[in-house]
């Protein structure tokens, strides 16, 4: 009976180291950003919220990409996706990812890791753009008539 208690103390000890290795992995992992308005929030409620660094998630603002010629820096508003009367402006001072497309044609889901100043910029220290229709598959051509024929009408 106690190699039996011995195993079954064994077997419970690697299930709680496991279980622990588990749940810290994926609350690393977790990633939470906020919208415009919820910074905006959390920041009239709590104004230290502005010495912390976060991150925040709004739709690209078509149109609203600018660039300075003197040095690398990269201005764009973003607005809450669920309240389009909320805007932020962005300012980035590192190279963007190639996803980015202010163009309009496409909507932009950005994703920003900075701080928001005193004077109503979000300095960001990272960018991400999110666009899932970029890398959709491309629609089927339709049927050509005379299929095959690019073989030399060997397909029969």
């Amino acid at each position: 009976m106690r190699r039996d208690r011995r195993f079954f103390a064994g077997l419970v000890g690697v299930a709680a180291v496991v279980s622990y290795l588990i749940y810290t992995g994926i609350s690393d992992t977790m990633v939470y950003y906020l919208t415009p308005a919820e910074l905006l929030t959390r920041i009239e409620v709590s104004p230290e919220t502005r010495d912390q660094g976060v991150k925040v998630s709004g739709m690209l603002v078509p149109g609203s990409y600018a660039n300075s010629t003197d040095e690398l820096l990269h201005t764009f508003v973003v607005e809450d996706p669920d309240d389009t009367s909320v805007r932020m402006a962005v300012e980035f001072r590192h190279p963007l990812p190639d996803t980015f497309d202010d163009s309009g044609e496409v909507e932009v889901e950005v994703v920003m890791q900075g701080r928001y100043r005193p004077d109503g910029v979000f300095e960001a220290t990272e960018v991400l753009t999110k666009c899932g229709s970029r890398y959709e598959a491309m629609p089927e051509m339709p049927q050509q008539a005379g299929a095959g024929a690019g073989y030399g009408g060997l397909i029969g």
